[in-house]
């Protein structure tokens, strides 16, 4: 039985920056399908987390790293931080 492909919630978060992923790859000199080898996920996949369309688990964002020989950091998404209140030190 074949089961659709799992898609993120329209309007829900991504774990990652897109275009900090297509940026770090560039980088590093490699097409989606070298990087999609290395780290054991389809071109497809590498596609559409590049694209936005699929969020990349935690376990892909650490492969990613490694195979960028890049901080994790630099492709996590950016989330707004909560503003302080006033008068708080």
């Amino acid at each position: 039985m074949n089961h659709p492909p799992k898609r993120r919630p329209r309007g829900a978060p991504l774990n990652h920056a897109p275009e900090a992923v297509t940026y770090a790859r560039e980088r590093a000199g490699l097409s989606k399908r070298d990087l999609a080898q290395a780290i054991q996920i389809s071109e497809q996949l590498m596609g559409q987390i590049e694209s936005g369309k699929r969020n990349a688990t935690l376990a892909n964002l650490k492969k990613l790293a490694v195979a960028l020989n890049c901080p994790l950091v630099v492709l996590e998404a950016k989330r707004p931080t909560a503003p302080q209140g006033e008068g708080a030190s």
